[in-house]
């Protein structure tokens, strides 16, 4: 079956557009097919950075014939009917429908509509252009004397050339004509920018690849990534070092070359007192080079690769010296940026804090840091770590935020402030925490795991939450500005990873008083509109309050503000919706380690349940019972048994709670299920103070056999209203035992 070519060829592709920007052009393309009735046996597409190449392998020579029957009103319907079946049929007249018969129906009108089929090349001549024209790309742009007209055809950079071909591997492929805003399709594409400029007609794919091999093109990205890696790693060994890998960077440069020739570099030895961060990020950054390690010392050599897009003809060693002296440079500047920062203590740093905008809405980052401090003192104990520790790493946390290193290079924050904090002597705690308080940043990074690097952590992220929260700023479908998803992940991780024990709400409720206390002590009444959960009233009526206390003694407004708000309604709002997110957070990460989010469900619906570890093993447990006979069974008891309740509370008006009158339990099966539920109580109390969760499942799985046999051979609605009244208490017996370890309505299936 014939194949097909496709090559978009431009000026320029950015590295970072590529991966994304070739799968767009497979799913485009390929749709397009498949709408106009062509199937395919599979894809392929390519990026290089100035190409998108496609090939689209078993498409058939023709589209098939489509014969289609629409069916109609019946013989005799209404006008209006039978002109709106015409018309959606396409026909002019009834004379053109069929009359079919059916023995029940009668008769009615069928339209046969016969589309013959189309030569492929003639679909693909117009699925092309739609394609380019549709293309996703994050940013495009328009070019030339056609730019200022409408429509014109934007693209990532100005569109050179098109290359179609199809047909089989038997027979001479044709080009498929098209046109792009002016350019004509051809069978013509363009090799290496400088090795080899010159056009090269190509027939199909299979010729297409090793022709811009010959002209010194690497089409496919992964094995441009392939020749880097182990071309780098090579030469290192033969320096007796060892390549620092960068899988981020490594997928950068594989899309900045077509044809990639490795080399490598050296620095002074002076730059070497760098921190090795500080000397990778800015090899990384400037010049987008590797830098290799010395394996014995286990710290940085002062050599680098550069990877050049062309094999010059003196071996590169112009390439190399050019990315010398910017290496060289760009280290001078590191060098200084750090030695100038040594020189100021990171406490003296934390005044200007105030000069730097966390969110208008929640203050500056002094105001923050101070919450942050508070925070971490309050949360120490909970997770073992000392608070004076905590709380000066948690003042010192941030002042690496105006240092001139971090300034240069955003993404050293943290990491720098523990350099900072070693050099002046600070407890190695103190150090530790400063850096890994950001962590986790991603699925992949690694958790805090020493006491005072936890309680910064969390507080970090604790106010972070509370504080979005109360403004309103909350994620929305896949909007999340401020990676509240990340931060809230990032708490799960930390406790779980760690198993701390720990009630979040306390701390959540702290944390959201200090926020409100500085929204208020720096602007007053604009909180109304940044507050969401205000409402007219008693929360008027508070910040009324609450602004004199401010007015008056702004240095105790904390303490103020602490007293009053447990009085007010609205003040755990913002919290319990917080906790929500926090369960649909552990509803994600739980899943993918297989876990139901059904159960999370069920155990969050309990009352009080802001001990994340606590609900983990809750839901472990829960599992456990429902994977067994006996909690399935009892599932679906427990499931008859609310269903019975809600109907007949719902006709009575009233809820059967309370204990049943054992003077009016008379059958055996009765009195068995009244003793179990009994037993199963205050064994499951027993268990769930002792935190023993599969003790109190095993309990709960005991109700099984009595359940069934009540509901086998006991009569609930019974015509005596005092004894119907009192199977109906047995029943809610049921539902409030399981309550204890969770809510099963909330279970599936």
């Amino acid at each position: 079956m014939p194949d097909l070519l496709l090559e978009l060829f431009c000026e320029e592709i950015p590295a970072r557009m590529q991966r994304r920007a070739a799968e767009d052009l497979k799913k485009l393309v390929t749709d397009g097919l498949k709408v106009g009735g062509l199937s395919h046996d599979g894809a392929r597409a390519f990026a290089t950075p100035r190409r998108l190449s496609l090939v689209v392998t078993g498409v058939p020579a023709r589209s098939p014939d489509i014969r289609d029957e629409r069916k109609g009103p019946r013989v005799g319907a209404p006008d209006k009917a039978v002109e709106g079946f015409l018309r959606g049929a396409g026909l002019s007249s009834v004379d053109q429908a069929e009359v079919h018969s059916d023995p029940k129906k009668g008769d009615f009108y069928v339209a046969v509509v016969e589309k013959p089929g189309q030569a492929s090349q003639d679909l693909v001549a117009n699925v092309v252009p739609d394609a380019v024209r549709k293309f996703p790309w994050p940013k495009s742009m328009r070019w030339g004397a056609a730019s200022a007209e409408a429509g014109a055809l934007r693209w990532v950079r100005p569109l050179q050339s098109v290359l179609c071909t199809f047909g089989p591997e038997t027979e001479e492929p044709v080009v498929v004509d098209m046109d792009i805003d002016g350019l004509k399709s051809a069978n013509v594409t363009y090799g290496h920018r400088f090795h080899a400029p010159e056009p090269i007609k190509v027939r199909r794919f299979d010729d297409y690849v090793p022709s811009l091999e010959a002209a010194h093109v690497v089409l496919d990205s992964d094995r441009r990534r392939d020749i880097i890696l182990h071309d780098a790693r090579d030469l290192a060994l033969a320096q007796g070092l060892e390549l620092v890998e960068d899988a981020g960077l490594l997928e950068e440069v594989a899309g900045l070359v077509e044809w990639p020739v490795v080399l490598i570099g050296s620095f002074d030895e002076e730059f070497l007192e760098l921190p090795d961060e500080v000397i990778q990020t800015t090899i990384r950054s400037h010049q987008k080079c590797f830098v290799l390690r010395d394996p014995k010392r286990k710290t940085l050599a002062n050599r680098f690769v550069p990877v050049s897009n062309l094999a010059a003809t003196d071996g590169g060693k112009a390439i190399v010296a050019g990315n010398e002296r910017v290496v060289r440079a760009r280290l001078s500047d590191a060098k200084f940026f750090w030695e100038t920062d040594l020189k100021v203590p990171l406490e003296d740093r934390l005044a200007s804090l105030a000069d730097v905008v966390f969110h208008e809405k929640l203050g500056n980052q002094k105001d923050r840091v101070d919450r942050i401090a508070a925070l971490a003192r309050d949360l120490a104990p909970a997770v073992g770590a000392d608070p004076e520790l905590a709380g000066r790493a948690a003042r010192l946390a941030k002042a690496d935020l105006n240092s001139e290193m971090v300034g240069e290079f955003p993404e050293l924050q943290g990491l720098m402030g523990r350099y900072y904090a070693q050099a002046q002597g600070e407890d190695p705690a103190i150090a530790t925490a400063i850096e890994d308080h950001y962590k986790p940043q991603g699925p992949a990074d690694r958790v805090p795991n020493e006491s005072t690097a936890i309680a910064v952590a969390l507080a970090d992220k604790l106010d972070m939450l509370v504080g979005f929260w109360a403004i309103g700023e909350k994620p929305t479908g896949s909007k999340d500005p401020y990676a509240l998803r990340r931060a809230a992940l990032g708490v799960i991780r930390i406790i779980l990873a760690n198993d701390l024990r720990l009630s979040l709400m306390p701390f959540l409720v702290q944390a959201q008083r200090r926020a409100w206390g500085d929204m208020l002590t720096t602007r007053g009444e604009q909180i109304l509109e940044d507050i969401p959960y205000f409402g007219e009233g008693a929360g008027r009526n508070a910040l009324d309050e609450i602004s004199r206390i401010v007015d008056s003694a702004k240095n105790a407004v904390l303490g103020s503000v602490g007293e009053l708000l447990p009085t007010l309604d609205w003040e755990a709002r913002p919290l319990r919706d917080l906790m929500g997110f926090f369960a649909d957070r552990l509803k994600v990460h739980l899943r993918d380690e297989g876990a139901r989010h059904d159960l999370i469900d069920a155990v969050f619906a309990l009352d009080g349940q802001d001990d994340l570890l606590m609900v983990v093993k809750r839901v472990e447990a829960l599992a456990g019972l429902l994977d067994s006979a006996d909690g399935e069974n009892l599932l679906a008891g427990y499931r008859r048994a609310v269903n019975i309740l809600r109907i007949e509370e719902k006709k009575d008006g009233r809820a059967y709670e309370g204990a049943p009158d054992a003077g009016r339990l008379i059958e055996k099966p009765e009195t068995d299920l009244a003793a179990a539920i009994a037993e199963a109580k205050s064994q499951t109390d027993v268990a769930i103070a002792a935190e023993d969760f599969p003790t109190a499942m095993a309990a709960l799985a005991k109700l099984r056999a009595p359940v069934d046999v009540f509901f086998d051979e006991i009569l609930v609605n019974a015509e005596d209203a005092g004894l119907r009244e009192n199977r109906l208490k047995l029943l809610s017996e049921i539902r409030d035992v399981t309550r204890s370890v969770a809510d099963f309505s909330k279970i599936d299936g």
